[in-house]
C-alpha cells in the first residue's frame, strides 16, 4: 500500500463504500491520511459503574453479563440490549438497529463503553455508546481522545477510524518538506509526527502542536505564492499616475453628495497607489451601498487627466450597464465613457454622445476602433472586453469588480493588455491635450514573472526596465473580513469600506414562519400599492418538486396570489437582451414584482424597490444574503427583507436569527466563516480557501508568523527544491493570483 493506493482496495471497503467514500474527497490512502477530524470526544475518564452521574461524558470497563436483540412491539425496530458490570456494580446498555452487534460481542468479554450517561427509573444506562473490547493493543473508538470526522449518508465514524488506522504506517514514509530553520524557529512538530497525532492524540499538547503544524502548512504555501506575486509586482514598471489635486477637489466639491470618511481614506491610498513607478494591485471592499464605484471613478478620472485609458470589468451586462451608467453620472461632462458588452455598444460625452444600442456588428466595429483610437477615456463592460479584437491606445488603469466571479486566465488577459505610447485626451474643444511619457514596452514572449522565477538579481532587474504594466484595483462588495483578505489576498493591499453614507434607514428584516407566509403577501401588495417594488429571490431556475425554483414562482405569484399585479423573471439562462429587457422593465416601474435568481446579488441598482423575499434563504450564506439586502433600501422609503425557510434545523434557524438582527456585513461574514467556513460563505472560486482544512482565517497570530517565514525563504526559494516541489504538487489543485 502506498499513498496512491485507491480506497477500494483497503480492508473491509466496497463498491458502495467506495463511492460514499469519494463523496467525500477520499479517493486514494493519501486522502484518508489528510482527512482530518473536526473535534474530538474526550473518552479518557474512566470511571467506576458505581460513580456514574446523569449527563455525564465518560469510560467504563466492564464485561458484558448479557446481551441479546429483540424487536420493539410498535416500530417494530430492533434493539440489542445488554448488561456490563464491573467490581462495583453493573449498568443497562442499548442500541436500536444494530442487530450485528451480538455477533460482535460475546458474554464474558471484556469491553470499554464510551459515552454519555442516562438515567431513568431503573437507573443510570448507556444508550447508543461507543463500544470496543479492552483486549485490543491501543483503543479507537474508546477510553481515549475520539477523532470526529465530517460524514455523509451510509458512513460511520467508527469505519472511518478503522480505515484511517489502517493507513496510518503511511505518515511515516512521508518526506519532511520544511526546512530544520523554519522547524525549530517555529517549534513545529515533524511532519509523520504530527500526521499521527491529529487522527489519534495522546492528549492536548499531542494535539495542539499536530494541528499547529499543519496548519502552518496550509497556510505556508498560500503565503508563498502570495509573497512571490508581491515580489514579482516590484520588477514590473509603471507609468505614475500624477495625483491632480485641483480637478479632483473640484469633482469631489461638485458631487451631489459627501464622501465618507472611509470612502476619502480608500480613494487617497488608491490615488497615492497609483503615483507610484511600480504597478497597484489593490482590492477595495466594502459593504452593500458604500460607494466603491465613486472612489474608482475618482481614479479613473486621475487617470484620464494624466492621459491613460481605464477599464471597469463587470461578470454580467446587468452590472457593467448600470457602472456605466454610474459613471456617466459621475463624470459624463468631463470626459468620455464607453459601454462595451456582447449585446451593447455605447459611447457618450457632453457634446456628442453617441449611442450605438443594437447587435450591428459594423457600428461594434466602430465602438472598437474608438477605444483603440483612443478617443474613449473610460471603458465598462463584461469578458467582451478581453477579446483580441479589442486594444486600447495606452490602458493606465484596470479596475475588476468581483474578481472572483473571473477565472485566473481572465483577470490576468485584462491586467496584460498591452501600455503603447501617450493619448491625446479628448476633453473638448479648446482644452489642452495632457499627454504623459511612454512607458515601457512588454514583451508578452517574456514575462517578467519567468525572469524572476529563473533569473538572477541582475536579469530581475532587467526585466523590470523592460516590462510595463497597468494598475491594478479589485472591487468586491462581498464584505471580507480582514482576517480572509490577509490570508487569500496576501499579495493585495486592502482597502476596506466599512462605513455607509449618511441618511440610509436600516433595512428591517424579518425570518418569516410559513404559517404567516399569506400575511407577507398580502404586506407586499400595500407596498406595491404604495407606490413600491418587490424582489422575490429563488434558489433554482425550475425544479420539478416542490424546492422553489423562478419559474413555478413566477407561475404561482402571477397567476394565483398577485393576479392583479405586473409581475416579471429574470435568470441566468436568459438570452442578454432578455435580461436586459426584463431588468429595465423593473428599472423604470413596468414591473411590480421580480422573480430573480442570484443573478441580482450585486450591483444591481433599483431605487424604488423596497421588499426582498428570499426563498430557502438556509440555502445561501449570511455574506449573500446580505447581497440581496443590500438591493433594498437605496433610497428615503423604509425597506424590509423578509427571510423563508423550510427547515427546521437549529443551526440553520439560529443562523437567519443572527441575520435578522445584524446589519453590519462584515461581522456578517465573519460569523459565517465560523460556522460554516470560507468555501461555503464564498464559493469555491476563492483562491486557496478550499485548501484550508484546519487553519481558521482568525489564526491572526499563526498568520503573521507564516507571513514571516515565507518572506524569510521566498528571495532563495531554489535552494529548497522539497518545498518546490509541494508547491507544485499544490498549484496542480488551486490557483493563487
Amino acid at each position: 500500500m502506498n499513498l496512491f493506493t485507491p480506497i477500494s482496495q483497503l480492508s473491509r471497503v466496497g463498491t458502495t463504500t467506495a463511492k460514499r467514500l469519494e463523496w467525500l474527497g477520499v479517493k486514494t490512502a493519501g486522502d484518508l491520511l489528510y482527512y482530518f477530524p473536526f473535534r474530538y470526544e474526550d473518552f479518557r475518564k474512566i470511571v467506576p459503574i458505581k460513580d456514574l452521574r446523569e449527563g455525564e461524558t465518560v469510560t467504563v470497563k466492564g464485561r458484558i453479563e448479557l446481551v441479546a436483540n429483540r424487536r420493539s412491539s410498535r416500530q417494530h425496530k430492533i434493539i440489542t440490549e445488554a448488561m456490563v458490570a464491573d467490581d462495583t456494580g453493573s449498568i443497562r446498555v442499548v442500541w436500536f438497529n444494530q442487530p450485528f452487534i451480538v455477533k460482535n460481542l460475546r458474554v464474558g468479554d471484556q469491553i470499554f463503553l464510551s459515552g454519555a450517561v442516562k438515567s431513568d427509573m431503573l437507573g443510570p444506562e448507556f444508550v447508543s455508546p461507543a463500544y470496543e473490547k479492552a483486549s485490543a493493543e491501543s483503543t479507537v473508538n474508546t477510553a481515549r481522545l475520539v477523532p470526529i470526522y465530517p460524514l455523509t449518508a451510509g458512513v460511520t465514524q467508527k469505519q472511518i477510524r478503522y480505515l484511517v488506522k489502517q493507513v496510518l504506517p503511511l505518515a511515516d514514509r512521508i518526506r519532511e518538506w520544511l526546512p530544520d530553520k523554519i522547524l525549530e524557529d517555529n517549534k513545529l512538530l515533524r511532519l509523520p509526527g504530527a500526521l499521527h497525532s491529529i487522527h489519534f492524540p495522546e492528549n492536548e499538547i499531542q494535539l495542539q502542536a499536530s494541528t499547529e503544524r499543519l496548519k502552518f502548512d496550509e497556510l505556508f504555501l498560500l503565503q508563498i505564492r502570495a509573497e512571490e506575486s508581491r515580489l514579482e509586482r516590484t520588477l514590473f514598471k509603471a507609468s505614475p499616475l500624477i495625483f491632480k489635486e485641483t480637478e479632483i477637489k473640484n469633482l469631489v466639491g461638485n458631487l451631489p453628495f459627501t464622501l465618507t470618511p472611509a470612502q476619502k481614506v480608500a480613494a487617497w491610498e488608491v490615488l497615492l497607489d497609483c503615483g507610484r513607478n511600480t504597478p497597484m494591485n489593490r482590492l477595495m471592499t466594502g459593504d452593500v451601498g458604500s460607494g466603491k464605484t465613486v472612489v474608482a471613478a475618482l481614479a479613473m478620472y486621475n487617470a484620464a487627466l494624466n492621459g491613460y485609458q481605464s477599464v471597469l470589468m463587470a461578470p454580467t451586462e446587468i452590472l457593467a450597464r448600470q457602472h456605466y451608467d454610474s459613471i456617466c453620472k459621475i463624470l459624463g461632462d468631463k470626459i468620455r465613457v464607453g459601454l462595451l458588452t456582447r449585446s451593447q455598444f455605447q459611447i457618450s460625452n457632453s457634446q456628442s454622445p453617441i449611442n450605438f444600442k443594437t447587435s450591428n456588428s459594423k457600428l461594434k466595429k466602430e465602438t472598437i476602433k474608438m477605444i483603440h483610437d483612443g478617443n474613449v477615456n473610460v471603458i465598462t463592460g463584461t469578458h467582451a472586453l478581453l477579446t483580441e479584437e479589442v486594444k486600447f491606445k495606452q490602458l493606465g488603469l484596470v479596475v475588476v469588480d468581483e474578481q472572483h466571479r473571473f477565472g485566473v486566465e481572465q483577470r490576468k488577459l485584462i491586467k496584460e493588455k498591452s501600455l503603447p505610447p501617450p493619448l491625446t485626451l479628448p476633453l473638448g474643444q479648446g482644452e489642452t491635450p495632457v499627454s504623459s511619457p511612454v512607458p515601457p514596452q512588454r514583451d508578452p514572449a517574456c514575462p517578467a514573472i519567468a525572469v524572476a522565477r529563473r533569473g538572477t538579481r541582475g536579469e530581475a532587474q532587467e526585466g523590470r526596465e523592460e516590462h510595463g504594466a497597468a494598475h491594478f484595483l479589485s472591487m468586491t462588495a462581498t464584505p471580507i473580513p480582514r482576517s480572509l483578505a490577509l490570508v487569500v489576498y496576501g499579495d493585495l493591499d486592502v482597502s476596506i469600506i466599512n462605513e455607509l453614507p449618511p441618511g440610509r434607514k436600516k433595512i428591517l428584516t424579518k425570518v418569516v414562519e410559513p404559517a404567516k407566509r399569506e400575511r407577507a403577501y398580502q404586506f407586499i401588495r400595500e407596498e406595491v400599492r404604495a407606490g413600491r417594488q418587490a424582489f422575490v429571490i429563488c434558489p433554482l431556475i425550475e425544479s420539478e418538486n416542490d424546492k422553489k425554483s423562478v419559474l413555478n414562482e413566477y407561475e404561482k405569484l402571477s397567476e394565483k396570489i398577485f393576479p392583479d399585479l405586473r409581475t416579471g423573471y429574470l435568470h441566468g439562462k436568459l438570452k442578454a437582451v432578455e435580461k436586459e429587457t426584463a431588468m429595465n422593465k423593473f428599472r423604470i416601474g413596468e414591473l411590480d414584482i421580480l422573480v430573480s435568481t442570484s443573478v441580482v446579488e450585486v450591483g444591481v441598482d433599483i431605487p424604488n424597490a423596497s421588499v426582498m423575499m428570499i426563498e430557502g434563504a438556509d440555502t445561501y450564506g449570511l455574506a449573500q444574503l446580505h447581497q440581496f439586502r443590500g438591493r433594498v433600501g437605496r433610497a428615503a422609503h423604509q425597506s424590509y427583507c423578509l427571510l423563508f425557510t423550510d427547515s427546521a434545523s437549529p443551526r440553520a434557524i439560529e443562523r437567519l436569527k443572527y441575520f435578522e438582527n445584524n446589519q453590519n456585513g462584515f461581522k456578517l461574514a465573519e460569523h459565517d466563516l465560523e460556522l460554516r467556513g470560507p468555501g461555503e460563505v464564498y464559493g469555491t472560486e476563492q483562491s486557496g480557501l478550499m485548501q484550508l482544512r484546519l487553519a481558521k482565517l482568525t489564526d491572526l497570530d499563526l498568520i503573521k508568523k507564516v507571513r514571516e517565514a515565507a518572506r524569510a525563504i521566498v528571495p532563495d526559494i531554489k535552494k529548497y527544491p522539497s518545498i518546490l516541489e509541494r508547491l507544485r504538487e499544490w498549484d496542480k489543485t488551486v490557483h493563487l493570483e
